[in-house]
């Protein structure tokens, strides 16, 4: 069965089962029940594979602007054509809007903590006091013998990719976490490392003493400049350049991860930010296609495909007519300068700034039925988790 089949199919049951077998008011359930998994006869089965697309700071009103400029028309992603879908709170543990480092780690870990902090517990403190770390879903991956992968368009050090793989109280440490992909604390580390920041982490390395030629060193383990460098006999390549092609970089890390019997873990992050708002809407319609693409190179029957968002951002579409550009006075703006912290176009507002409302979580594969409803972003650590059929261990 195609994969188009498949979802067609899963959207026909779905639909069936909400038409004749709606019982009560899903309000009156407890809290905890509705943010629990409730299998239908739709959805696959237990996953081998788990590939997580984040796309930094794409909220809800950001799809819809990417779609709209990208296609003409609302609803026109990829992603917004799966069947199962909900709405992730993002907030840190003592205030309401988000950063990455939080955001991330929330999914990562199932536990909320600080912002700016990467996978530890609350009682951290950004840049003065360690938390206990929370044992990454990339950890248990790698203690059961997978294999892993992490990509990133921004620094593999900075906070998105960094909570996959490392433990620290200030995002800022680069020099102190891209060591930590060397000496797990779980199996072997990450298999696939592709990301971009290699001036700035070489410049922090450099103030702690080491290098990316001493890291090689010490874990025979080269670290390479650029996608290309790394040859293709290398089954755990480690990539740091200073631009990172994602498409290249996905494509190539699913070509080593699909390989392996045992399954695989794969994260992936595109920027989003729309503080440059053509630029961040193009990177969402991008990395919609780059989906499409790796959909059509799994086997949802055994894979999960789960996309969402650390935290949204402060976009809105407020207007325009159909056949008219989206971002119309975009080029005035930019000519202008382009730095002002709200950004007034014809049909678009954008302050410039991280913002409090959910955003989406979407998902289709083996294990996808878990994404439903307005829940934690914590929960989507614990939908991947039992995709796999596996349980977290007590946070100390």
């Amino acid at each position: 069965m195609t994969n188009l089949a498949r979802r067609l199919l899963v959207s026909a049951l779905s639909a069936s089962l909400a038409a004749t077998a709606f019982a009560g008011p899903a309000w009156a359930q407890d809290t905890a029940q509705a943010h629990a998994p409730s299998r239908d006869v739709a959805a696959p089965g237990r996953a081998k594979n788990v590939i997580l697309f984040l796309a930094d700071a794409a909220g809800v009103s950001s799809l819809n602007a990417a779609s709209l400029m990208a296609h003409g028309e609302p609803m026109k992603l990829h992603i917004q054509q799966w069947p199962h879908l909900g709405l992730s709170e993002t907030s840190p543990v003592d205030q309401f809007v988000s950063d990455s480092a939080n955001g991330m780690s929330s999914i990562m870990t199932g536990v909320k903590t600080r912002n700016g902090v990467i996978s530890q517990t609350a009682d951290a403190v950004r840049g003065r006091q360690d938390g206990a770390p929370a044992k990454t879903l990339l950890e248990y991956a790698e203690e059961r013998g997978l294999r892993t992968g992490v990509i990133s368009s921004q620094s593999i050090a900075d906070a998105t990719p960094a909570a996959t793989y490392a433990h620290s109280n200030d995002r800022g440490k680069w020099g102190e976490i891209f060591p930590q992909a060397f000496s797990p604390r779980f199996g072997d580390g990450v298999d696939v490392l592709f990301g971009a920041g290699r001036q700035k982490i070489g410049e922090q390395l450099a103030a702690r003493g080491t290098s990316f030629d001493a890291l090689s060193q010490a874990h025979e383990r080269p670290i390479y400049a650029r996608l290309d460098e790394a040859p293709a006999s290398n089954a755990r390549p480690v990539v740091v350049a200073d631009r990172m092609d994602v498409r290249a970089a996905t494509l190539r890390a699913l070509d080593l991860l699909q390989a392996a019997p045992e399954g695989y873990l794969l994260v992936v992050e595109w920027d989003a930010h729309t503080d440059d708002v053509r630029k961040g809407l193009q990177n969402i319609a991008d990395f919609d296609r780059l989906i499409a693409e790796v959909e059509g190179r799994v086997d949802l029957d055994d894979t999960l495909l789960l996309f969402t968002a650390d935290h949204s951002f402060g976009l809105q579409v407020d207007g325009g007519r159909r056949g008219e550009p989206v971002l119309e006075g975009y080029d005035a703006w930019k000519a202008a300068g382009g730095d002002d912290d709200v950004v007034r176009l014809k049909n678009v507002l954008v302050n410039r700034t991280h913002t409090a409302e959910e955003v989406p979580a979407l998902a289709i594969g083996a294990g996808a039925d878990g994404v439903r409803g307005y829940f934690p972003n914590t929960r989507l650590f614990h939908v991947m988790m039992e995709a796999w059929g596996w349980s977290a261990a007590a946070v100390d």
